[in-house]
This record gives structure tokens, C-alpha cells and sequence, in this order.
């Protein structure tokens, strides 16, 4: 079977914003039938890396059996195919985000290269003094790239307040932007509380102060339908292996006049026109900012990921997540000792939380023997773990094959760490 045929399979049995058959999508991935210590595997660690389809991992090695050749130099058939599929891929990220054009489409690592990319070419039309706010609840990926550009220009680096529910403080936002404001860059949703950002009003607010806005949707892209143009986001990314797709490839939308101002990121092969020893022509966006032999496999795996979440469909995963989110909010309340961080009302499937007395990587070793995965620590956002009082917490985050009974594992889990420790 094709991974075509895959997918106009699963396209005509979800009739997407009908039904959602949790059971039948938990057959498209492989590792979710093995057992973990004798136990049936409960993966809930989506938020960190998803796992993969079966069409995902089928796509990547069909190329790599059958087609696997260099892109954008060869003359010969593999070459040119497998360019031509390459390149195809931005089609299906522009249609995915509702991007003007493919050309506004860079493909990097992950999202945290994305973010670093603007840093660095935006930070050479910043000067000492200009302004970039983040918030209290990014991840240290949207953090450490501005206090690098601080070090290097004397940028002013302003934090949003998180409320106690975890929710975003417009008010204290909006009191921020000033004529200093040079750029607005956040998630969209928050990897540690679940908080999904009000983010088209923040982008409305910061464009009508003169700001430019980069939106981290590492979450967001996972979790619901992300439309920039909508939006009116100026920079967007977002990276495969948290949307069923393969490591090492990511995504920069950018707007295509912002692109085309931008210099390069690095610098050598394929992201130039031309090069002598007095001077070097760069390429057009998007492929100025890609230098050197690009993610082929894994940007072909990313569309398969793409296309395979659009024939379920965005709706019926969306609905799906947030009933777990309420039976997994309903039930871990029930655990007398539990505390759960990040109430916010607008909220993805993500749930972190403490227990009374048990430090969080004793909880995390301990279900894993009952088969359960979840993340522990402080999930690369230790300035939002300080504004809690908390050196670390366990985060249970769901995917679309995740099932209620997969929670009461949890539960059970949970239970049995509170015996141990009582």
C-alpha cells in the first residue's frame, strides 16, 4: 500500500468534522502497540516530540529506497524528481498556514533556528535601546536569542506578567508598547500551561504601535488550524517532530516583503546566485536563508505529517484534545495532593502539575514502570517555573491518539507514587 493510498484512506473513513475513531487513528501508529515494562505503552509526551504515522515513516523511506539523490544540482532523473518533491513541499506549508506564497516559506531545523533566524538578520536593523517583549511563559527558545541580541546591540528585552491561572496579561501588555517597541515575539501557546495566547489581538496592538511580530507556534500548529494571514503575523514557526512529522525540520513563515529585506542567516552553498572573491550575489527568499545541502527526507516526512492531519481534520482533532483536556482536568483534581499550574480558560491539552511532597522526576520514574510517559522538569522555561516557586513539574500532553483510558492510567499511576510515598 502507497502512502497516497494511506491517505485517502483515512481521508474517506474520518469524514473529518463528523467523527473522530480515536481507535482507528491509533492503528496509523506503530509504537503505540508496544508494552513498556510488561505494561501497555500510555505516551503522553506529545508536547516534547509526537510520534509518527505509519504514512510518515512509509513517505521518508520510499525516497530513501527508491528516489534518494541531492536537490537543486543534478541533471539527472533521481535529482530532478526529488527536487521537484522537495520543493513541493512549500505548497503544502503555505496551503497548511494560508501563506500568500510558497516563497514565504523557509524550511529550518526546528522552530528554535526559526526564531534565531529573525534575531539575527531583524537585530541588524535594531539599535541600542529599541525594544523587543517577550512573556513570563516562553520557552527558553524564544528567550535566549534576544538576550544574545542584547548582548550584541543593547536591545531592551521586556516580560509580559503571567497571571496566577496562567493566562496573558493584556493589560500589563498594552502598557509595554511604546515608540522603543521594535518587535513582539511569543508563543502562541505555552508549552508548560497549556495558555493559548490571545495572539491576534497581541499582533494588532503591536502593529499599530509600529512593532513587528514573531509568533512561536510550536504548540499551536499542532493543536489547531493556524492561519498568518488571518492573524497578520509577520513571522511565524513552527517544527515537524511535534506535528507527527521527523526531527530536524522546521518552519520560518515570513512575510515576503520582510524576506526579501532580510540578509542572510548563514552562509554557503545553495542560498546564493552568485559568488567570486570580491563579492557574493544571495539568492532570492526563500532560499537565501537556507545555506548548505537541506533536510530532503525529512521536509517530504513533514508534508506526509501535513497531509496526513488535514484528512482527519483539524475540527475533529480539535474536538477530540479538548474533551480529553476536561476528563484529564476532572479526573487528576480527584488526587487528593495534586495541583495542577495553568487554568487559563483558553487552553490546548497540556497539563502540568505537582504532587504534595514527591518531587516531580521521582513521579516521572515511577509511572514508567506502569507504561507511562509523561515529561518531567523544568520543560526549558525555568523563568516561568521561578514565577511559580517550583524547581520542577510533570506534564501530562496529549495527542490526537490519546483515549480517556489512557488518563485513568495516569490516574492510577499517580496513585500508586502517592502509596509509595505515603
Amino acid at each position: 500500500m502507497t502512502a497516497a493510498s494511506t491517505l485517502a484512506e483515512i481521508a474517506a473513513g474520518s469524514n473529518s468534522t463528523l467523527a473522530f475513531d480515536v481507535e482507528r487513528v491509533r492503528e496509523d501508529f506503530p509504537i503505540l502497540k508496544q508494552e513498556v515494562y510488561g505494561k501497555p505503552l500510555v505516551y503522553l509526551d506529545s508536547g516534547a516530540s509526537a510520534q509518527k504515522p505509519q504514512v510518515v515513516i512509509d513517505t521518508m523511506r520510499e525516497i530513501q529506497e527508491t528516489c534518494y539523490a541531492n536537490v537543486h544540482r543534478g541533471a539527472y532523473y533521481f535529482s530532478q524528481h526529488l527536487t521537484e518533491r522537495y520543493e513541493g513541499v512549500r505548497e503544502t506549508v503555505a496551503r497548511f498556514l494560508n501563506a500568500g506564497s510558497e516563497r514565504e516559506i523557509v524550511f529550518t531545523r526546528n522552530v528554535t533556528e526559526a526564531i534565531n533566524l529573525v534575531a539575527h538578520s531583524i537585530g541588524n536593523r535594531l539599535s541600542a535601546g529599541d525594544e523587543v517583549i517577550i512573556t513570563e511563559m516562553e520557552h527558553h527558545a524564544n528567550i535566549v536569542p534576544w538576550q544574545l541580541l542584547r548582548e550584541r546591540i543593547g536591545i531592551t528585552l521586556k516580560v509580559v506578567p503571567v497571571a496566577e491561572d496562567g493566562s496573558f496579561r493584556m493589560d500589563a501588555y498594552e502598557a509595554m508598547l511604546g515608540p522603543r517597541t521594535k518587535l513582539v515575539a511569543m508563543t502562541h501557546i505555552s508549552n508548560v500551561l497549556g495558555t493559548v495566547l490571545p495572539m491576534k489581538e497581541i499582533i494588532r496592538l503591536a502593529h499599530r504601535a509600529g512593532a513587528l511580530v514573531l509568533v512561536d507556534g510550536a504548540q499551536s500548529a499542532v493543536h489547531g488550524k493556524v492561519d498568518v494571514r488571518d492573524l497578520d503575523a509577520d513571522f511565524y514557526g513552527f517544527t515537524g517532530h511535534k506535528l507527527y512529522g521527523p526531527t530536524a525540520i522546521g518552519v520560518l513563515y515570513g512575510k515576503a516583503a520582510l524576506l526579501k529585506e532580510m540578509p542572510p542567516f548563514m552562509g554557503g552553498g545553495d542560498m546564493i546566485r552568485s559568488v567570486s572573491f570580491e563579492e557574493t550575489v544571495y539568492a532570492d527568499p526563500p532560499h537565501r536563508f537556507e545555506a548548505g545541502t537541506p533536510p530532503i527526507v525529512e521536509a517530504i516526512g513533514l508534508a506526509a505529517a501535513i497531509d496526513y492531519v488535514q484528512a482527519i481534520g483539524h475540527e475533529a482533532i480539535a474536538a477530540h484534545e479538548a474533551g480529553l483536556l476536561a476528563y484529564a482536568t476532572e479526573r487528576l483534581q480527584q488526587i487528593e495532593g495534586l495541583m495542577i499550574y495553568g487554568t487559563a480558560k483558553e487552553k490546548a491539552a497540556i497539563v502540568s502539575f505537582t504532587l504534595d511532597g514527591i518531587h516531580p522526576h521521582d513521579i516521572g520514574t515511577i509511572i514508567d514502570r506502569e507504561g507511562v510517559a509523561i515529561r518531567v522538569g523544568h520543560h526549558c522555561a525555568q523563568p516561568l517555573m521561578e514565577r511559580f516557586g517550583l524547581p520542577a513539574t510533570a506534564r501530562a500532553s496529549f495527542g490526537l491518539y490519546n483515549t480517556r483510558a489512557e488518563v485513568d492510567a495516569l490516574a492510577r499511576a499517580l496513585e500508586k507514587v502517592k502509596e509509595l510515598f505515603g
